[in-house]
């Protein structure tokens, strides 16, 4: 990235300033290059003489003369210059630029792929939604922003596996197995009373339904204490198969799909509570065995196994990550989960040291609500059934693409809108739309020039001199740099403000710049252009694809 490799210069600029003696020695700061907010300041901008100002005990300004003095002037450095009250601004040069469209072609789709993670292994577990019922749309931001970090963590050099968390054990499974009884019997006529407390929801009647069809009554003629689980489990195996078909329609498709259920039939509840016990992080109070939570920072004390003898939730939790860090060995963990689990941060970090493990090795990250908008007005209801509006419903109105676009769009810490009028838009105030038209666009330019037998085939990238053309190639450029911000931040909504900004400069190329020219006077530049088109198309494409988004050949 040439933005590392800038930084370095300067670095090693003042080191050898330093051993010259232009410098008085001191431990250099770290040096921080900025993008000039005025394109005229150059490409890119460092105050680290301002920086080391109270250091030198110098001025500003000449402590930049002295770096500027010693900082080697590279093919890819155009100008360099010192700005009040010292910063120095260095512009690319002309000729490096054009040669990145080369570069970029060869590249072809990996382009932006940077090596942060130097092969790091991340796991990022993201949906997790108890399997009770389909995927409703707050759970819709969790697997696009999961998805969204995942693909940008890949492109950032780690090794990823995207995970599902299946919720298959405890009280709220048991709940859902009498559930699913009672309404399976009573799809095959018996009077069956609801249990208290269970699942309402009409897709467990629909279920149900299909169970009795598919299986007959049998289950009605075993004790039901032998049926529950039967009926359960048959129950799960409809709601996952439910839930994958909903992610997987938004191009989501996992690596694996984790069994709370496993931990307890292989032994790893058994073995992270004798952990806990021979670390003395364990007591009984009023029947229930409890974590000292509070002995390694957290606020409050949390039970492990009820009085009744069955574990808690947090049980699972601690022998999950026992299983990620410890059996399977992963370098890093990222849990994705709702604003709803804000006050579990504490006692996860309190459970990571209790298991002899790094605390920082542990990344929860907790996303806000979404609100869905429709003619300006809040929707909190399904139109056709009169509930709580489920993923897959949003998925058939919006597209798929809209629905990742818009989910991905703000950062995790805000509360979002989602405007479902604006994502069917076409228009360019829908940024879905405006983006993957850009896409379209040079799709069209190449077929039209494919046409007319023009070719990029021998273009000369140097040709490319125009105010438009170096816009759109600096706008390009900026892809490695968006990919290592959004996962030094975990923030993949940058990518979403990227693409913008990058279809616009395209657009804006396209109005400036004609890219086929029927007249021969310009076929060399148009062979050029063709190569800038080109490039345009596989950067777009590769940015859209990172969101998890469609590159459109046509619209």
């Amino acid at each position: 990235m040439i933005k590392d490799d800038l930084t370095n210069l300067i670095a090693q600029a003042i080191k050898k300033a330093q051993r010259k003696g232009d410098l008085p020695k001191f431990e250099v700061p770290e040096v921080i290059l900025e993008h000039p907010k005025q394109a005229e300041r150059g490409d890119y901008a460092t105050p680290v003489c301002l920086q080391m100002a109270r250091l030198a005990r110098m001025a500003p300004m000449e402590i930049a003369k002295q770096v500027v003095k010693r900082l080697p002037r590279i093919e890819a450095i155009g100008q360099v210059e010192i700005a009040h009250p010292g910063y120095i601004n260095i512009t690319l040069s002309q000729q490096w630029l054009t040669q990145q469209v080369e570069d970029i072609l060869a590249t072809g789709e990996t382009w932006g792929n940077i090596n942060l993670g130097r092969g790091r292994k991340v796991q990022v577990e993201y949906g997790s939604a108890n399997p009770t019922g389909p995927l409703h749309v707050g759970f819709g931001r969790n697997v696009v922003l999961g998805d969204g970090l995942a693909n940008v963590l890949a492109a950032a050099g780690y090794e990823v596996q995207r995970e599902y968390y299946v919720n298959d054990a405890g009280t709220q499974m048991d709940l859902f197995g009498e559930t699913m009884y009672a309404r399976y019997a009573q799809a095959l006529g018996r009077d069956e009373p609801f249990p208290e407390g269970g699942y309402p929801g009409p897709y467990i009647e629909e279920w149900a339904r299909e169970i009795a069809a598919e299986e007959g009554d049998k289950y009605l003629h075993m004790p039901r204490e032998e049926a529950l689980p039967i009926l359960r489990d048959l129950g799960l195996a409809k709601v996952l198969a439910c839930i994958r078909e909903d992610v997987e329609s938004l191009g989501i498709y996992y690596d694996n799909w984790f069994s709370e259920r496993t931990l307890y039939e292989e032994g790893y509840f058994d073995r992270i509570m004798t952990l806990l016990r021979q670390g003395d992080y364990l007591f009984t109070r009023e029947g229930a065995v409890w974590f000292a939570a509070t002995r390694l920072g957290a606020d409050k004390d949390e039970v492990l196994i009820r009085s009744n003898g069955e574990p808690g939730y947090f049980a699972s939790d601690i022998a999950y990550h026992y299983h990620k860090f410890v059996v399977r060995g992963f370098d890093w963990v990222i849990d994705v989960w709702g604003a709803d689990h804000q006050g579990h941060v504490p006692r996860m970090k309190a459970m990571m040291q209790a298991l002899g493990l790094d605390p920082e090795r542990l990344t929860l990250l907790i996303y806000q609500l979404v609100t869905l908008k429709r003619g300006g007005e809040v929707v909190r209801l399904s139109k056709r059934k009169g509930e709580i509006v489920t993923l897959r419903e949003i998925i058939d109105e919006v597209g798929p693409d809209a629905v990742r676009f818009f989910l991905l769009s703000r950062s995790v810490d805000s509360q979002m809108d989602f405007d479902l009028d604006l994502a069917k838009e076409q228009s360019e105030r829908n940024p879905v739309y405006y983006v993957q038209y850009a896409h379209a666009r040079i799709a069209s330019i190449l077929r039209y020039a494919a046409e007319q037998g023009a070719t990029a085939e021998g273009g000369d990238v140097s040709l490319l001199t125009h105010p438009s053309e170096l816009a759109l190639i600096r706008q390009m450029l900026l892809l490695p740099e968006v990919i290592e911000q959004a996962a030094l931040n975990l923030a993949p909504h940058h990518l979403t403000y990227y693409a913008q900004d990058l279809a616009a400069a395209f657009h804006v190329f396209y109005r400036d710049c004609r890219v086929v020219s029927s007249d021969p006077a310009d076929a060399e530049i148009s062979r050029a252009r063709l190569k800038l088109a080109q490039a345009a198309k596989t950067v777009l494409a590769r940015t859209l694809h990172l969101m998890g988004m469609n590159a459109p050949e046509s619209m």
